[in-house]
């Protein structure tokens, strides 16, 4: 792994970050432990002082002071990820980006929308909303993550099945770079090979190479009608089994969504359900009426061939969220099961064709687990989650854990898949990057040398 260079403290530069920031600067112990965590098991490690910037020009100035400097950046969104990219294990100045929450500007024949980066997905949705613009953004991580955040992750969710990725709907970017350069990436045409894709290359950078102040993505029509379903089967195995017929028949499901039994018992008593103990698959279909009712017929014809005959749907809205409640609460219900308990978040994905077999072995694997165990995910697109809820005060546990989580690493990697579909490197994955790898970790690391001479970009993450 790549060694930080020497950092700098930031007395000699609040000065005059105070006469550019005044009161949008803080020193403020409460706020700088804010800014020192996001949601995951990585120990608070606090910046040295917090910005709220509110457009672009702001982002460079701050970011030049800091490289003349040698002060390390670190980007903050909404600090909903989990894997430790916003802890500041040196210091250095925390660039909060929430002020910067204006939408740019939406085409609607174009169906792209560019906003500045802290605007939240919930935000860009009620944008195109209330200018009734028929369209959505449909990437979906679960939190209300900002749209920058969720580029520098390159996060996805359970709509990637039909929608696809951050990658795939991030078509520019604006990015301040470590001398505090500003370059546009990509546009807002469908298609370019004009040059290096470096859009891209920022996407899933984890604000590693520089600060992504601006982002251009796509939007999609707002479906006609949505049905949701959930069908409870007796094992993990035949679940997956109609999870891989449906996805191989061609039905077009906008969400296909995987909860082991643990996952179920933990929803239920955390949110008052009732659902049957037992594997769970929770579907959602977009389309017109007609297609909608076609697609819930095939795929519960198919559910049933694998004794999934509990099959309930519905297209009101109320009546969805309630058959969804179970996925929706699924992370906050095992957090409940036991008190005080932090999140420790595996995100492993594998080939669809490996599903089934990694699935279960994911199953055999944490059986003998001290601590709860829930397995749930994308199963979409081969992508799933154990959701350890861990006793931040018991090492024992965190090395249990580590131990599981470095088995389930070696599964997907065996299977020819990922040690993270979505989540990111951030701290907790950084020997993972280079099981899966190799020497090619060091053409990373030679990107980084690059753009980041002096290492002041969020130091310590990714490579």
């Amino acid at each position: 792994m790549s060694e930080p260079h020497e950092f700098h403290t930031i007395d000699a530069i609040l000065p005059v970050l105070t006469d550019q920031f005044g009161d949008r600067l803080s020193v403020n112990q409460e706020v700088l432990q804010q800014h020192g965590h996001d949601v995951s098991r990585h120990n608070t490690q606090a910046p040295q002082a917090v910005i709220y910037p509110v457009n672009t020009e702001e982002v460079s100035a701050a970011v030049r002071i800091c490289h003349t400097n040698r002060v390390p950046v670190i980007p903050f969104g909404t600090g909903t990820a989990v894997e430790g990219g916003v802890v500041a294990i040196h210091g250095g100045i925390s660039i909060d980006l929430t002020r910067m929450n204006q939408v740019i500007e939406i085409n609607v024949t174009d169906a792209d929308a560019t906003v500045q980066a802290g605007v939240t997905r919930y935000q860009l949705n009620e944008a195109l909303q209330i200018r009734q613009t028929g369209l959505v953004f449909t990437v979906d991580p679960g939190a209300d993550a900002s749209i920058g955040g969720m580029a520098a992750t390159r996060a996805s969710g359970s709509s990637a099945v039909k929608y696809g990725t951050m990658r795939d709907n991030t078509m520019g970017l604006t990015v301040v770079l470590a001398n505090g350069e500003v370059i546009k990436a990509g546009g807002r045409a469908r298609k370019s090979s004009a040059g290096y894709d470096l859009a891209h290359l920022f996407v899933g950078s984890e604000g590693t190479l520089g600060v992504i102040t601006e982002v251009t993505v796509k939007l999609h029509p707002e479906p006609a009608q949505i049905s949701s379903a959930i069908c409870p089967f007796d094992t993990i195995e035949k679940a997956v089994n109609a999870v891989l017929e449906i996805l191989s028949s061609g039905i077009p499901v906008a969400r296909i969504e995987l909860l082991d039994e643990v996952q179920i018992d933990a929803v239920n008593r955390f949110s008052s359900l009732n659902n049957r103990l037992a594997p769970t698959i929770f579907f959602e279909f977009h389309g017109t009426e007609n297609h909608v009712a076609e697609q819930t017929y095939q795929a519960k014809k198919i559910a049933a061939k694998y004794g999934g005959t509990e099959f309930q749907w519905a297209v009101d809205k109320q009546q969805r969220d309630r058959l969804w409640q179970a996925r929706y609460d699924s992370f906050h219900a095992v957090m409940a099961l036991r008190e005080n308990a932090v999140g420790y978040v595996t995100d492993v994905c594998v080939p669809i064709s490996e599903l089934a077999r990694c699935f279960l072995h994911t199953k055999e694997i944490v059986k003998e687990a001290t601590l709860p165990a829930p397995v749930f995910g994308h199963v979409g697109d081969g992508n799933f989650h154990v959701v350890f809820p861990l006793d931040p005060n018991n090492p024992a546990e965190l090395d249990e854990v580590t131990g599981y989580h470095q088995q389930l690493i070696e599964m997907a990697l065996a299977a020819g898949g990922t040690c993270t579909g979505e989540h990111g490197i951030g701290l907790g994955k950084r020997k993972a990057l280079e099981q899966e790898h190799g020497n090619a970790v060091e053409t990373m690391r030679q990107i980084k040398r690059a753009l980041d001479p002096r290492n002041i970009m969020n130091p310590g993450k990714v490579v």
